[in-house]
């Protein structure tokens, strides 16, 4: 068996430091350190397979010491934040591939009762593919088939992302007509953070996109990102086609979970709905894709090489609930050239 994952904790609390270690200690190689100096130092001395990085530091601040790495030695970096942070999410802009919930106060109970959902997350961040961050942003992309959907039928698209899934959601939605299919969202992401992520893409985008609350109708033009902490799931009433959100024990190994969206998709929607599943770790969404296909919709997995981690599209696939294989670029323009007609035949693994 290969040795335990070695994770660096950067985080001026040291209480924090000291939770970190004790509750995945016996699962990973446990470091840690003050500030970015420190570990600036620790990292030279030997590379961690993730850092968890706090933003908010003496003598070095977090989102700097992010871009120093990502433009020399790019490592896995998963930022520990306050909840809603902006800096945050710009940390995932510049190449974090996860955020965690910073506590307030009682951090050890905190991280107890969040220690399977933080393992996943430093497993998953451990397997990331990360690069050097690019010069610029993109500008807006231009809208794809921004003509021609009017006389389509309703369709509902749902999204499963985990790990990475931040940044291929930004490029899906940006890249979207302003009447493009109504679509729900399952991006594994702490409570308090789903809501800040849709702000801020629903300030660079030309459809409105939104933190989904009880009762939100699906509708053109409109995206609904789950909210952390809750799981989603879509309801018929009639023609229209509305949000029901709940709570409950994690499905899957998350709430919200991609398989609870999805299955209520092919419930309340059937082969009017197109499922796509993004990059991440695991296997939540695999069989919720392929009870959606089995009720007619059309199913479309994110490829390898675009994604961060290709365990949830590599799950779906294998397990038949995948009618075909996108890269990242061209998964916009599928989605919604999928709205209407047949599913094609599952792609074989």
């Amino acid at each position: 068996m290969s040795a335990r994952q070695h994770v660096l904790v950067v985080d001026d609390s040291a209480v924090v430091r000291q939770a970190f270690s004790m509750l995945l200690g016996r699962q990973f190689s446990i470091d840690t350190a003050a500030d970015p100096l420190i570990a600036a130092r620790k990292i030279e001395k030997r590379r961690p397979s993730v850092i968890v990085l706090d933003l908010q530091m003496p003598r070095m601040d977090g989102f700097t010491f992010l871009r120093q790495i990502m433009r020399s030695n790019p490592m896995p970096v998963v930022i520990c934040s306050a909840a809603g942070s902006e800096t945050a999410l710009r940390a995932l802009e510049e190449g974090a591939v996860d955020v965690i919930l910073k506590p307030a106060v009682g951090v050890r109970e905190f991280l107890a009762e969040s220690a399977l959902l933080l393992a996943d997350t430093l497993r998953a961040a451990a397997q990331a593919r990360v690069t050097r961050t690019p010069v610029e942003r993109r500008a807006l992309s231009p809208p794809i088939l921004a003509g021609g959907l009017r006389a389509r039928r309703s369709t509902v698209i749902a999204i499963g992302a985990s790990t990475g899934g931040t940044e291929a959601l930004r490029s899906i939605i940006e890249s979207l007509p302003a009447n493009a299919p109504g679509m729900m969202i399952v991006q594994h992401m702490p409570e308090g953070f789903t809501n800040a992520f849709a702000k801020r893409l629903d300030a660079t985008s030309r459809v409105e996109v939104k933190e989904a609350a009880q009762g939100d109708h699906v509708t053109d033009g409109r995206v609904l990102i789950a909210p952390g902490n809750q799981h989603m799931l879509l309801r018929r009433s009639g023609r229209r086609y509305y949000v029901q959100l709940c709570n409950g024990p994690l499905v899957s190994r998350h709430r919200p979970s991609v398989d609870v969206l999805f299955r209520s998709v092919a419930q309340a929607a059937g082969a009017n709905a197109v499922g796509a599943i993004l990059t991440g770790m695991g296997d939540d969404g695999a069989e919720g894709l392929a009870e959606m296909r089995a009720a007619g919709a059309r199913t479309i997995a994110q490829d390898e090489a675009s994604c961060v981690v290709f365990g949830m599209p590599k799950e779906a696939i294998a397990r038949g609930g995948v009618g075909e294989v996108v890269a990242l670029r061209g998964m916009a323009r599928a989605m919604v050239a999928s709205s209407g007609g047949q599913a094609p035949s599952p792609v074989r693994s």
